[in-house]
């Protein structure tokens, strides 16, 4: 009421059985706990709209509305109209996701003093850009229970995807559902082009100077022999 809102029934019905929600688990790395894995749907205390803290805010300081600007998509493809910044949204942050964005409840096309009811879960990227993710509450719990909650899942939902690192562990705990193989070009995959001749060559060995075989004593030709003084004896010796 304070916002001029009607919560959809199936986040009305999730909020009468549990006030929030917040699932962590880790992974084991040399025998440490790795903190890893975070699922997150704020309480209906923090389920507050989306806009600039009021700390050290000063009048000449730019504002969400400020930066919301149309030509900053227009090289973009978008079939949906994305949500604003200013009264033509509103916005309440569902997951903080740990610092690497925001997943929001949020209602579009609003006008000031009519109740919206009409709303749908989007992600805001940390560049400030809409990204959507489901039309209830209800396909956005059962996407983030897919996902395990692992870093960065909301970015499989963007363009430019995850960091290879969150890329490594959604193929380590999701390999059904991941493409592991990473690729520049959709036609071409990207393969190691290693030449193990040129990466595992050794150092030339210089070869060795053959030794001359040393000459044979005897054979088919023998040597006249030389006598004392200086004639040669030849004949047969009886």
């Amino acid at each position: 009421q304070k916002h001029d809102c009607v919560l959809p029934e199936d986040l009305k019905d999730f909020y009468l059985t549990m006030d929030g929600f917040h699932l962590s688990w880790s992974s084991k790395l040399d025998g440490e706990p790795l903190p890893l894995g975070c699922m997150v749907v704020n309480s209906v205390s923090k389920l507050l709209p989306l806009c600039q803290s009021p700390v050290y805010s000063l009048p000449s300081t730019p504002t969400l509305a400020d930066l919301d600007c149309e030509e900053d998509r227009e090289g973009l493809d978008c079939q949906l109209q994305e949500p604003h910044f200013d009264s033509r949204s509103r916005i309440f942050e569902l997951d903080p996701c740990s610092g690497n964005g925001k997943v929001c409840l949020v209602y579009r096309n609003t006008e000031p003093g009519a109740v919206a009811e009409q709303c749908e879960v989007w992600f805001l990227d940390l560049a400030l850009y809409w990204h959507y993710l489901t039309s209830s509450f209800t396909a956005y719990y059962r996407l983030m229970i897919t996902h395990l909650g692992l870093p960065e899942w909301q970015y499989r939902f963007t363009p430019y995807g995850p960091s290879p690192q969150a890329r490594q562990w959604a193929c380590l705990y999701q390999p059904l559902t991941t493409h592991c193989d990473l690729q520049t070009d959709p036609g071409e995959p990207l393969l190691n082009k290693l030449d193990p001749n040129r990466a595992f060559r050794g150092k030339t060995k210089q070869p060795l100077p053959k030794k001359k075989p040393p000459a044979q004593a005897g054979g088919g030709t023998q040597k006249a022999a030389v006598g004392p003084g200086g004639g040669r004896h030849s004949g047969t010796r009886k």
